[in-house]
């Protein structure tokens, strides 16, 4: 038996190496500025901790394969200083692994989360409540009115609880269940949630960031091709979790202005 498990083992091994390695479930293509340094920090990751994965399980094959069926009552010889200098020292190595790694992504992470917002990005205020998305741009005169979550209304539209009468800024502004942008334009969404917990996440942006109920949390990407994709909710947020999604469209500059005099006139 000892040596069919090490024989297991050494195949499950290989498979699982060689579906990584084929790329068989893998990412969609990139189509954002910071999808390269993140795509360039996910495969240092898997080569370092999938190093790691191949090398322990092999020896651990060929350990059972030697070893594995022998019964010959000898005693058992245990490593100087007992396990001890084992546990410690694979534990040393996993630390060191996963610090360097963390140092090494510190600067994608930071160009996601502690860059400041270019001056020339769209901005688009976001709102996630169970199960939907909302986009909100400026309108013609180029401001968002202020928010007021009293007078959030689903019944009458008003999603984003604007409130028009009082609010000249909040009179033009452009609503929308897509998020329409034009291709290599910085955006800055800021993001709301009404309710729970939910988060916006798009693998072709290889962006994913929570919503957090009484938080706005920034998000800034540049998108750099012209497509439409799904965006998702990963967090549990109730019983039509599943269903939440919304649509990022990326259109042309000129397709993007169009969408925007359209919605402004209506």
């Amino acid at each position: 038996m000892g040596k069919l498990f090490a024989v297991v083992v050494a195949i499950i091994t290989l498979i699982s190496t060689a579906v990584f390695v084929s790329r068989i479930w893998w990412l969609p293509p990139d189509i954002s500025v910071l999808g390269v340094g993140i795509d360039h920090q996910l495969m240092e990751t898997m080569l370092a901790s999938g190093v790691l994965f191949v090398t322990s399980q092999l020896v651990l094959a060929l350990f059972v394969w030697r070893y594995g069926d022998r019964g010959d009552e000898r005693p058992i010889r245990t490593f100087p200083g007992g396990a001890t200098p084992m546990v410690i020292g694979a534990t040393l190595l996993v630390s060191v692994e996963i610090l360097v790694l963390s140092l090494v992504g510190t600067k994608v992470w930071g160009g996601i989360f502690l860059s400041p917002p270019n001056p020339n990005a769209l901005h688009v205020d976001v709102m996630a409540e169970q199960f939907a998305f909302y986009f909100r741009y400026p309108g013609p005169d180029g401001k968002l009115g202020a928010t007021h979550p009293e007078m959030i209304d689903d019944a009458n539209s008003n999603f984003f609880g604007l409130d028009p009468a009082n609010d000249t800024t909040a009179r033009d502004d452009i609503v929308s269940a897509s998020l329409v942008i034009p291709v290599n334009q910085p955006i800055l969404l800021t993001m709301h949630s009404k309710d729970v917990g939910h988060a916006f996440y798009v693998p072709d942006l290889r962006i994913q960031q929570d919503f957090v109920p009484g938080l706005v949390i920034p998000l800034q990407f540049t998108a750099t091709q012209v497509a439409k994709k799904e965006i998702v909710c990963t967090q549990l947020c109730g019983l039509g979790h599943y269903n939440m999604k919304g649509y990022l469209e990326v259109r042309t500059r000129d397709d993007f202005q169009q969408w925007l005099t359209e919605q402004s006139n209506q």
